[in-house]
């Protein structure tokens, strides 16, 4: 009897993503297939304004694309509209980007709280739940510091610990290093690997930086819009 293999947790057919129209229309995204398993980090690679962040903005149902299919977490993105599509993207994808985008008059404990108060939940409940998560990933001493208190790897931990507070199956981090020295970046790689990674959950990192290619499971490299090539990173490689 022949096992049926596991859906993937991100299909994309054919995306095709255009800015503006006539001569000034853009090409962001040509033609886009791909498909990427849960229980893996994958590394999305490629020079400045080949269509990264834009990729991973319409996986993540922030952008419409032009043309083509989007499947996230056995859901149809392309056809999920208003009140469905934000409801989906709040139950079930948390963000990491490059500017922490934390909120200065609130602690760290109250930062990492806010998906769950967005989600309804009461004060107390939501604060000691991402006041766990922060103990977790080392900031159990700060959870009452202010963002201006945190140095710019501890406020990336607040904001890892806020993306992933409310459990989503699908975690984006948009260049989550780009503002770190070399062995701040690399610690917080290996904090999205050991607290993000999980056999239910899908992870994309977007970076340029290639001092942390080794945290990758897969390598997804870009160009001019385009998929030019997915290969196995450093974590499958070694265990292969």
């Amino acid at each position: 009897m022949t096992a049926t293999a596991a859906p993937p947790a991100i299909s994309l057919r054919g995306i095709t993503k255009e800015f503006g129209a006539g001569d000034t229309k853009t090409l962001a995204l040509a033609d886009v297939s791909l498909e990427l398993p849960y229980g893996e980090l994958v590394l999305l690679v490629g020079p400045s304004g080949c269509g990264k962040t834009t990729l991973i903005s319409v996986v993540a149902g922030l952008l419409d694309a032009t043309r083509g299919e989007v499947d996230v977490l056995g859901q149809n993105l392309t056809r999920m509209r208003g009140g469905r599509k934000v409801r989906f993207r709040g139950d079930n994808i948390g963000f990491v980007f490059q500017q922490y985008n934390l909120l200065p008059a609130l602690t760290a404990a109250e930062n990492a709280a806010v998906p769950l108060l967005i989600n309804g939940w009461p004060r107390a409940r939501a604060v000691a739940k991402a006041s766990e998560l922060l103990t977790a990933v080392g900031l159990g001493a700060k959870l009452k510091s202010y963002p201006n208190q945190l140095s710019g790897g501890q406020q990336q931990r607040v904001a890892i610990a806020r993306a992933l507070v409310h459990e989503p199956r699908l975690l984006v981090c948009d260049e989550p290093t780009a503002a770190l020295d070399a062995a701040s970046g690399r610690t917080v790689m290996d904090l999205i690997r050991k607290v993000a990674v999980q056999p239910d959950r899908a992870v994309i990192v977007v970076t340029h930086d290639s001092r942390v290619y080794d945290f990758g499971d897969r390598i997804v490299s870009m160009a001019d819009g385009r998929v030019e090539s997915v290969s196995q990173g450093g974590r499958l490689t070694a265990n292969s």
